[in-house]
């Protein structure tokens, strides 16, 4: 399974401060799960707040003390991670991440690349926002909503918000102590009434509240992937967060994870761009395997690489689209050569496939 977890800042730091011994509880849980066979990325707050700890305790507030102290923050943070995973001889790799990143195609399949060879070598992932850099345009907002739209980059079939609530209830349970836990959510619209129960202020050291988990648990539904809302003081309950037990709060996912990603693909088709395969090239297509640049007979129109791209057999029929791994000027140098051929050709190469069989919809 492939599983997006969020840790909130809640989570992860107790006085202001990293929380070292809880934090090492999740280094041994996510290396025995990446250990079982799990494709595994971590979503980690508190680069700010360890920044802020470095520096004392003021209260800064404007968007560059908050980046200086992202800046800061970062690498304590990440060295920490480091050092506790190797405990367990478990890799780990820093992704940050901006809006942009995420929007623009090119850069969206770049970054689904990476995730996907660090998943190939058992790496584990830890994503934060690029926050020293990032400006109100290109920022995400929130890890929540990061977090919701990884799932949907990687195609994971859960993401787990790990928060200091057992989940979303029908009333703020710290005000009301009649508050009920909602333990499921599968309907199409979320209603008013839960949307209503989940408005509040963030907190000291976070940027959103409940209201950010529910805005991105529909997110990462709408995407074919299952939410789970849950408190992180125990890391010994995702697991069984996992196999569907535990106390919290489940969205189900109103459509399966390839569903969701075959309809991006669809709509970002531009009309008249692609490649023109032959015989060999159909037929491994049709067995379900990748578009190779050896296929490619001739290339349609201008494209950049990972625009959606028509590809035809050489009647001229329509038989799949997909995202480019190549611009079409590229592909024109190495159309019709072998893999190994394609470095020596171009001075770099993206892979042997011209569209990986991950982004491609057979029509």
């Amino acid at each position: 399974m492939r599983i997006v977890i969020k840790l909130g800042s809640s989570t992860v730091t107790q006085g202001g401060a990293l929380h070292a011994p809880r934090l090492i509880e999740y280094a041994r849980t996510l290396s025995a799960l990446i250990g079982a066979g799990h494709d595994v990325v971590l979503v980690s707050s508190g680069a700010v707040a360890a920044g802020r700890r470095m520096l004392g305790d003021a209260e800064r507030h404007t968007v560059a003390a908050k980046q200086m102290l992202a800046a800061i923050g970062q690498p304590q943070l990440m060295a920490l991670y480091a050092e506790l995973f190797g405990h367990y001889t478990q890799r780990v790799a820093q992704v940050l991440l901006t809006r942009t990143d995420l929007e623009r195609r090119r850069s969206y399949l770049n970054a689904r690349h990476t995730f996907d060879a660090l998943f190939q070598h058992r790496v584990l992932p830890i994503v934060n926002e690029n926050d020293t850099v990032a400006t109100e345009e290109i920022r995400v907002g929130d890890n929540d909503q990061l977090s919701a739209l990884v799932a949907g980059l990687v195609d994971a079939q859960l993401l787990l918000l790990m928060t200091d609530q057992d989940g979303l209830f029908d009333k703020d349970p710290r005000a009301h102590g009649d508050a009920l836990l909602l333990p499921r959510i599968d309907s199409g619209e979320i209603p008013d009434a839960v949307w209503k129960s989940a408005g509040g202020k963030s907190g000291a050291l976070g940027t959103g509240g409940m209201l950010t988990k529910l805005r991105a648990a529909d997110i990462a539904r709408r995407a074919g992937t299952e939410v789970v809302i849950a408190n992180g003081a125990d890391p010994a309950l995702i697991p069984r967060l996992i196999a569907g037990e535990g106390r919290a709060t489940r969205f189900v996912a109103l459509s399966p994870p390839r569903d969701a990603r075959k309809r991006y693909i669809l709509g970002g088709l531009r009309t008249g761009v692609g490649a023109v395969i032959d015989g060999g090239a159909e037929a491994a297509l049709a067995a379900g395997k990748s578009l190779l640049t050896v296929g490619v007979k001739t290339v349609n129109g201008e494209f950049d690489r990972g625009d959606t791209v028509n590809v035809l057999a050489l009647d001229g029929r329509t038989i799949a689209r997909g995202l480019a791994n190549y611009d079409a000027q590229d592909l024109q140098r190495i159309a019709g050569r072998r893999s190994a051929d394609i470095e020596s050709t171009l001075g770099y190469d993206f892979g042997a496939e011209f569209i990986h069989r991950d982004d491609l919809v057979l029509l």
